[in-house]
């Protein structure tokens, strides 16, 4: 399933809405580096792979800019850690 999600730069979110309702990752970018700080869904509609497909965005994104990431959200942390091919993203 393909999400249209929304990349907001200004406030350093990548944003979904489903249901009329917003999920959200938020990060901050200093130095080349994307410290992911937060993923959300609401629970009426969690268990959709929202967090998943926000949390690749972020990595399609980083890698598109040549970003490190450094994963300080859990949910980000363990997606990153089930997902081998997106290891070499992680910062230091």
């Amino acid at each position: 399933m393909s999400r249209a999600i929304e990349h907001n730069t200004e406030a350093q979110r990548f944003q979904y809405t489903e249901e009329g309702m917003l999920s959200v990752l938020d990060y901050t970018l200093r130095g080349g580096i994307m410290a992911i700080t937060h993923t959300g869904v609401p629970e009426a509609v969690g268990g959709r792979g929202i967090a998943a497909d926000l949390v690749q965005a972020a990595l399609d994104t980083a890698r598109e800019n040549g970003w490190m990431v450094r994963p300080l959200c859990s949910y980000a942390a363990a997606y990153i850690r089930r997902h081998p091919e997106q290891q070499d993203l992680l910062a230091s």
